[in-house]
């Protein structure tokens, strides 16, 4: 059912990450205990005006997962079935904070098994003390100056304190 790359199971964790958060690492890390790869994949939604550039998500991703050698960080600008084939992947991993997700991230799923019937979606929960917490509740409390030290890495919180300098 997981599509191996050279006999190992490999992932794809994609999302926006703009920024990374202690949820998002959370899910990173236990996903990276269950299969032998875990492709980081950031999204460039040019839907969306980002606070990061790509390349700034994709650094802060790798600065934070240093310490997990089985993990890569990589970009996309596509839909995600197209960049699992580009890349040989079946298997998206999806981070579900509360009953209010599942809606959402099981219409995405089915999506994506429609366009391509190989992929498979495989939901992980979040721990409760992240099930609040997302990027735009940091970058929200970032920019009014908030202590953001409880849910971001401090290389994240040195990047928002950069990109919301105090007057």
């Amino acid at each position: 059912m997981m599509k191996q790359e050279h006999g190992i199971t490999v992932a794809v964790y994609p999302g926006s990450f703009d920024p990374v958060t202690y949820g998002h690492l959370d899910i990173i890390h236990r996903a990276a205990k269950v299969f032998d790869k875990l492709i980081v994949a950031v999204l460039n939604n040019t839907s969306k005006n980002p606070l990061f550039t790509l390349e700034e998500r994709m650094d802060l991703i790798r600065r934070v997962t240093k310490d997990l050698p089985n993990v890569e960080v990589d970009g996309f600008r596509d839909l995600m079935v197209n960049y699992m084939k580009h890349r040989n992947v079946r298997l998206i991993v999806r981070g579900l904070r509360a009953v209010s997700d599942f809606e959402y991230e099981l219409q995405m799923a089915s999506t994506n098994h429609k366009l391509n019937s190989d992929v498979e979606t495989f939901f992980m929960t979040s721990k409760p003390q992240y099930s609040y917490l997302s990027s735009s509740i940091v970058k929200e409390i970032a920019r009014f100056h908030g202590p953001v030290v409880d849910l971001v890495p401090p290389e994240v919180e040195e990047a928002l304190q950069n990109k919301f300098p105090r007057a």
